[in-house]
């Protein structure tokens, strides 16, 4: 019998706040696939989460006698998914001093966080270069062309697309998948430069004009004339319009109007207003600096191009400006003129003009009306997780002070 698979939260998921606030790092998708989703694939197995007790009631642990735990942070390739296969019981894998697999019995994974390994056999890989994680916030739009073009591979193989319809104009050799139930007339797609997968139930309107690589979720919508660069990740249960350029949805997100999102990550439950826009190189050139909760401070992008990352639940209104690099936590709601701070805390309710504290009330009901519209309720799970949040996030909110 295969052992039983966990994907385990380590160091990394403070790199990946504010989007691991409310879910564990493998939950967070890059390429067409959530993390978890591409270990499930390649196992052919269904896997379980060690996270942050908060966390552990929505995303719940199973525990066997025999068990492989893998850094949630890890993405899986062939040479990596070979030496994990290959661990015995008491055998660990690390690579540059970050713990990336371990195989133990039942009674280690519950004392994991005691635990200190000098039974175990300890092997390096850094030598391989055989490893590709997500260690940084911006790791996922950068990875996202990579990810993407393997995640389609891996979808696509031996499976049939259904037909693109003659009013639609497809440039290019690159591969196009339309899975069952996809509605997309009058739109042009250009495979040249990677490759495109509309899910089931999705929809591209008339007008659009999509570069591969890209991805389109389940009942997901691109709005009429949009303009999409890859590499660029759409989740379920999404609209988006306007113009974008390498940014990544999770699910259940709007962007429906016109605007410029580029080099972006955006969470769950999130809806960006009418020609809200991020710049996502500034005017010198110089690298974008952005907030980091780990470290608690401005850390270095060492990339020219980042834009917004958002974290679940958060909202702007018409017209809003953010600048390079800007950190926007859970349950925030931004608006008025100007550009507001780089990092704005969780439940956060303002702008340039100041901030006051969204009251965690009144981000229950916001967050219920907004799920009610896809049939959807906020459980007392969800509303636990986010009253953590709101707790732990209070020394970020100064203006409470």
């Amino acid at each position: 019998m295969s052992p039983n698979i966990i994907l385990f939260d380590a160091e990394e998921r403070k790199e990946l706040l504010p989007l691991t606030f409310t879910r564990p790092v493998a939950d967070l998708r890059i390429g067409i696939l959530r993390i978890y989703e591409k270990w499930e694939k390649r196992f052919g197995k269904k896997v379980s989460f060690l996270t942050e007790d908060y966390l552990s009631n929505k995303f719940q642990l199973a525990i066997e006698d025999d068990n492989i735990l893998i850094n949630g942070s890890l993405l899986p390739n062939r040479k990596i998914l070979a030496i994990i296969n290959r661990l015995n019981q008491n055998e660990a894998i690390v690579c540059n001093d970050s713990l990336l697999a371990v195989r133990m019995n039942r009674e280690d994974v519950k004392k994991l966080n005691e635990l200190d390994f000098k039974d175990y056999s300890i092997k390096d890989i850094s030598e391989f270069n055989c490893t590709t994680k997500v260690n940084h916030l911006w790791d996922l739009f950068l990875m996202n062309d990579e990810e993407l073009r393997k995640d389609f591979e891996l979808l696509t193989n031996n499976k049939r697309s259904y037909k693109l319809s003659p009013s639609n104009t497809k440039l290019g050799e690159g591969g196009l998948f339309i899975e069952k139930g996809a509605k997309i007339e009058g739109a042009f797609f250009n495979t040249n430069s990677g490759p495109i997968y509309i899910a089931k139930d999705a929809e591209v309107m008339e007008g659009s004009m999509i570069r591969g690589p890209f991805f389109l979720g389940e009942s997901s919508t691109v709005k009429m004339g949009a303009k999409i660069y890859g590499a660029t990740s759409i989740g379920n249960h999404c609209k988006v319009g306007g113009e974008l350029n390498n940014v990544i949805f999770q699910n259940y997100s709007n962007k429906a109007h016109d605007g410029f999102l580029g080099n972006a990550v955006i969470g769950e439950w999130c809806n960006i207003g009418a020609d809200t826009n991020n710049s996502n190189l500034k005017n010198n050139y110089t690298h974008v600096k952005v907030w980091n909760y780990g470290k608690n401070k401005f850390v270095d992008t060492g990339s020219q191009f980042c834009g917004l990352f958002m974290g679940d639940h958060s909202k702007t209104g018409i017209n809003t400006m953010f600048n390079t690099g800007t950190v926007v936590g859970v349950s925030a709601n931004i608006f008025g003129p100007g550009f507001p701070r780089t990092f704005i805390p969780s439940f956060s309710w303002g702008g340039n003009h100041g901030f006051t504290s969204f009251k965690i009330e009144k981000a229950f009901e916001t967050a219920e009306t907004m799920m009610k519209r896809r049939g959807l309720e906020l459980t007392e799970t969800d509303k636990k997780i986010l009253t953590e949040i709101y707790n732990n996030s209070a020394k970020y909110r100064v203006w409470e002070k």
